[in-house]
């Protein structure tokens, strides 16, 4: 076993226990989750507890989230060993600036899928900052298409009032996850997506993550931030 993987499994047995006591996780829909070969889970992103709770959950099946550049650059103790919690765990960094950013993140994806992976993305791109769901980034779009990989639309519900932006210590209470149906992008016979049918389809999914989380749509692009 890899190192990643180790540290990654030493990781969830170790916090599973607080976890499940501090915030006593209902879990609906799990079975949606294929337990083996590729998939997509597309997660709204309302915490830095995000990170935790869908590993916490989907129990036999290690996930790997396409985290920011910055989660591995920064510098100092608390950058080194925020890197290395990343790095250990088979977190994979993803250069986000740039006119080239959308296809870095699509080759990174469709090498871990390729692979059999089971890929988290937060198709927000950021953290909300007010507890609405911002629109959706059409990456996650250009990903299902080029893949042809299932995409299982998911939320964390509750999340968002137990650690809101700046918190440092979150606030024990009752949290719900929801996975919702796989979804593929339709084939196109080859062709390439136009910018309209990524836009659609990407729409669509956020509107399937909104019923799954019960948050209000903000109709934005969500605000970049360092967290």
């Amino acid at each position: 076993m890899s190192r990643t993987g180790y540290f990654y499994w030493v990781t969830k047995v170790a916090l599973t226990p607080v976890l499940t006591v501090a915030f006593r996780p209902r879990v609906e829909g799990i079975g949606h989750v294929p337990r083996r070969g590729p998939a997509i889970l597309a997660c709204n992103h309302v915490s830095f507890l995000d990170w935790m709770f869908l590993p916490l959950v989907v129990r036999f099946r290690r996930i790997s989230f396409l985290a920011k550049l910055e989660y591995f650059t920064r510098p100092g103790l608390k950058g080194g060993l925020q890197r290395y919690f990343f790095t250990a765990t088979g977190q994979v960094p993803v250069d986000r600036s740039g006119a080239d950013a959308a296809t870095a993140a699509l080759r990174t994806a469709s090498r871990l899928l390729d692979e059999g992976r089971l890929v988290g993305i937060f198709p927000e791109g950021s953290r909300t900052r007010d507890g609405r769901l911002n629109r959706g980034r059409t990456g996650i779009a250009r990903m299902a298409a080029a893949t042809g990989v299932a995409v299982v639309p998911c939320a964390t519900v509750g999340v968002f009032d137990i650690a809101p932006p700046g918190t440092r210590v979150p606030r024990p209470r009752k949290v719900t996850l929801r996975f919702g149906a796989p979804v593929r992008f339709p084939d196109l016979g080859g062709r390439p997506p136009t910018a309209e049918e990524l836009r659609d389809w990407t729409d669509a999914l956020m509107a399937e993550i909104q019923r799954l989380s019960g948050q209000e749509p903000s109709g934005v692009d969500a605000i970049a931030s360092g967290s």
